[in-house]
């Protein structure tokens, strides 16, 4: 039987054997009356773990942000973020949608906005050609900028330019778990600077579904009703919350092994003959450019012709993801067949 090695993403990880148990063993309730036990130890835990007063727990990151940017910002309002953000790429342009508000697209590098280009994308008070700006909105890590991550000082200081012009900061944190492994920060001082954090727990940590956000009670109960209106209301949905603590208490600190991995394929393929680029790995997400040897399309067939799954991600892009899933033995197998393509006959 081939050995199959999937790398489009960390969301395409199977629970651990451990962590069906604890979902089986799960005690639920209806979480729409407020009376699953186990959703709501997930919340409590979540918003303990990041400073905050409390949490909801949603299906998926796109809800849990575009719950905090509906709660935060007004039709005519604008937000603030970096043009290859996620809430902007990839969300289905929920922010119209859903809350009535634009963008302000910043030309940030691999991802991450300065303090300093922040300030300068903030419209000017009371001027009726402009929409008000009302959030700044950071990714981290940055999927698009290939797993790259904002450290607590550059936080820091991107918090106090929002609180000089009084502006909620919100924390996409998809894989933000990876940034406090890379980083060595604590998850406990990011509540210090934003007022709603988006994190997920079907990435890296490897739960089946599941997300939070998490901020003031006033925020959360807020949250709750715009919830409920876009259909994301749980009854016995702690058997996914049982998985989602699992996670929290276990899938957190091997995250380490997810970066080496990344950054062992990185090497290979800066040594490759069919590379043009590879954007530096700092996390679990390698991003890199082909040149002419291959198209995007052509490489992906020739990795899955070996039994490897991986995603094109632009014009002679293809992106690698690792996580909880990928074995020591598919890396190596990875590997092999990475170094093997220097040989073949060019694709086209």
């Amino acid at each position: 039987m081939k050995l199959i090695t999937d790398l489009r993403s960390d969301t395409v990880t199977k629970p651990t054997p451990a962590m069906l148990e604890a979902m089986f063993a799960a005690k639920v309730g209806d979480d729409v009356y407020g009376e699953d036990p186990t959703i709501n130890e997930l919340e409590a835990k979540a918003a303990a773990m990041f400073g905050k007063e409390a949490g909801i727990f949603c299906p998926s990151g796109t809800m849990t942000n575009q719950i905090a940017i509906k709660a935060l910002t007004e039709p005519l309002t604008e937000v603030i973020c970096d043009r290859t953000a996620h809430i902007y790429q990839y969300e289905g342009g929920g922010i119209s949608f859903n809350s009535l508000a634009s963008v302000a697209l910043v030309d940030g590098v691999r991802g991450k906005m300065t303090p300093e280009q922040v300030e300068s994308y903030i419209r000017p008070l009371n001027n009726i050609h402009f929409p008000e700006t009302r959030l700044v909105a950071l990714e981290n890590t940055c999927n698009k900028g290939g797993g790259s991550y904002y450290n607590l000082a550059e936080i820091a200081a991107i918090s106090e330019v929002c609180k000089r012009h009084n502006l909620p900061l919100h924390l996409d944190g998809a894989r933000v778990f990876n940034a406090l492994a890379a980083s060595g920060d604590s998850a406990l001082d990011y509540g210090k600077y934003f007022d709603s954090i988006s994190i997920c727990l079907s990435k890296g940590l490897g739960a089946p579904v599941g997300s939070l956000l998490l901020g003031s009670k006033e925020l959360i109960q807020k949250a709750l009703r715009i919830r409920k209106v876009l259909g994301g209301g749980w009854r016995q949905a702690g058997y996914l919350a049982a998985a989602c603590i699992y996670a929290l208490d276990n899938h957190v600190e091997r995250l380490q092994e997810d970066h080496v991995k990344a950054k062992v394929l990185s090497d290979v393929l800066e040594n490759s003959n069919y590379v043009d680029s590879v954007l530096p790995v700092e996390t679990n997400i390698v991003i890199f450019k082909l040149n002419q040897r291959y198209t995007d399309a052509a490489f992906v067939k020739a990795l899955a012709n070996e039994g490897i799954i991986a995603a094109s991600f632009g014009p002679q892009m293809v992106r690698f993801v690792t996580h909880i899933d990928v074995t020591d033995e598919m890396l190596e197998h990875t590997v092999e067949v990475l170094k093997s393509l220097n040989e073949q006959v060019v694709a086209v």
